[in-house]
């Protein structure tokens, strides 16, 4: 009996939604593991583009964890997964690779949003041309535009963020290594993505939820939900992935620049 993907939402709706971030949280860290194993420094600025795409996406659903009152949105790890990539490219491949993935995968999004806005231009089929076999796709106008209409003002306000708090990664991180020289991996890696993390929570909820929102939400809302219950979700993710970080010399093997 074949498990189509209605019945594998319908079960993971029944797992607990702590257990299925912390699967998520792996999965994306084991991904990024993968990725750099196959294709190297390729395959991180791929993974990070991605990461960016999806995490702007995901951030449009909220989800109440037993761990904290109020509602978390999502996408927290998911764009927090993008800070370990970012921290393995810079210290096996140094600041300027980095930098370069940043700026790909801005790139990356604002290409996706356009072509996105572009295919909602076109003129949906009314029922009559769609008859009996294009009948499916009759709803898909107005599903495609849930997700990417809100996204001009979400593109600015998380790529404005993204861009600050991710270039901002890249420099605390190389400061921290200045100082420490090879020492502490950890400290540098978690030190640079928890400040930079902040620093991005602050801006994009500031600017998504009330500047650029049309119905800005409540001082509350935006620092328990959108600060700081995401913020101590990144906290956390920052320490999980230490582990990960250690391994990334193992999982880029040959593609290391010094082989």
């Amino acid at each position: 009996m074949s498990l189509s993907p209605t019945d594998l939402i319908a079960f993971l709706n029944q797992v607990p939604p702590e257990a299925l971030l912390l699967f998520q949280a792996l999965f994306c860290f084991g991904a990024i593991l993968l990725m750099a194993r196959l294709f190297g420094a390729a395959g991180l600025y791929l993974y990070i583009a991605v990461a960016v795409i999806g995490a702007n996406v995901e951030v449009l659903k909220a989800v109440q964890f037993g761990f904290y009152d109020h509602p978390v949105a999502m996408g927290t790890v998911l764009f927090g997964s993008t800070y370990l990539a970012t921290d393995i490219l810079t210290e096996h491949f140094g600041r300027a690779a980095a930098r370069r993935a940043v700026f790909l995968s801005f790139a990356a999004y604002l290409l996706f949003t356009l072509l996105m806005m572009l295919t909602l231009g076109f003129r949906p089929m009314t029922p009559e041309q769609a008859g009996t076999d294009m009948a499916w796709a009759l709803g898909m106008q107005d599903h495609i535009a849930a997700l990417f209409t809100p996204a001009p003002a979400l593109f600015a306000a998380g790529m404005t963020a993204y861009l600050t708090s991710q270039l901002f990664d890249v420099w605390v991180y190389q400061r921290i290594r200045g100082a420490t020289g090879d020492r502490h991996l950890w400290l540098r890696n978690n030190g640079s993505t928890m400040l930079s993390s902040l620093v991005d929570n602050v801006m994009f909820s500031v600017l998504a939820w009330v500047v650029f929102a049309p119905e800005p939400v409540g001082w509350e809302a935006l620092f328990f939900t959108y600060i700081l219950g995401t913020y101590g979700l990144r906290v956390a993710l920052s320490l999980l992935d230490t582990p990960f970080m250690y391994l990334s010399r193992w999982a880029l093997g040959k593609h290391l620049p010094s082989q």
